[in-house]
């Protein structure tokens, strides 16, 4: 393990729970939230809040909310809540050398931004758009990731095939071996086999360490390809 570029996520002391996003439990439950794995994921139901305690967590380290580098300074629609204004980071002695938001549902504006400020070879040479979905996040990953950063990641496969995402856990193995960090949203049980990974699950009860084989995404993926035939029995008939 690197000296991590984030160690902790905690709220400060004097936020109005009253008002959304503080009203979610998993936001009034961040007391304090370690991190000491290379690499982070944050899971649970949609709506639970991991995809707005991530964008805050890039915004508060100065990453633009719709994604990009630190560089980027687009903004399509000002969507993001102002959480980031209550987070507390504890940050690592050393400073990414690089470093990226990327989050699937506004990839559409960041590959625009990407073109309309001739970006293009940083990323592979090839339009982003001219490709599909899965093809261009690979592509951004392979050649935007630079090494020694900080990613961070809203479920990044929804783009992606079962192959494509077992392509990520590769390269997302590669930029920890070159001193990155990772913290990732994630519905994916492929994404969350990474060994050495930090599994948080978020629910309306808190925040729990649980390791990969007792999260409800092994565990349900397991029992549907075990007997798909009787799962699709009690859900179809």
């Amino acid at each position: 393990m690197t000296d991590l570029f984030i160690s902790s996520i905690r709220m400060a002391n004097s936020v109005d729970y009253t008002e959304y996003p503080y009203t979610l439990p998993v936001i009034q439950q961040l007391n304090n939230l370690n991190l000491k794995e290379n690499v982070t994921f944050l899971v649970g139901e949609n709506g639970i809040g991991k995809s707005t305690i991530l964008e805050a967590v890039a915004v508060n380290y100065g990453f633009n909310p719709e994604g990009g580098s630190k560089n980027f300074n687009f903004s399509t629609k000002a969507t993001h809540s102002g959480l980031h204004q209550h987070l507390v980071l504890s940050k690592g002695t050393k400073y990414p050398q690089d470093g990226f938001f990327l989050r699937a549902e506004s990839f559409y504006n960041l590959a625009t931004e990407i073109e309309r400020i001739s970006l293009g070879n940083a990323y592979g040479g090839k339009s982003l758009h001219e490709q599909s979905h899965g093809e261009s996040f690979i592509a951004l990953m392979l050649n935007r990731f630079r090494g020694n950063g900080l990613y961070l990641l809203d479920e990044p496969e929804a783009a992606l095939s079962p192959s494509r995402q077992m392509a990520v856990l590769s390269i997302i193995d590669d930029l920890v071996k070159n001193n990155s960090q990772f913290i990732i949203a994630t519905h994916s049980p492929i994404l969350l086999a990474y060994p050495r990974a930090e599994i948080y699950v978020l629910t309306e009860a808190g925040i729990s360490l649980t390791p990969y084989k007792e999260t409800e995404h092994y565990l349900i993926t397991k029992s549907f390809l075990n007997n798909p035939e009787r799962m699709l029995k009690y859900l179809c008939d």
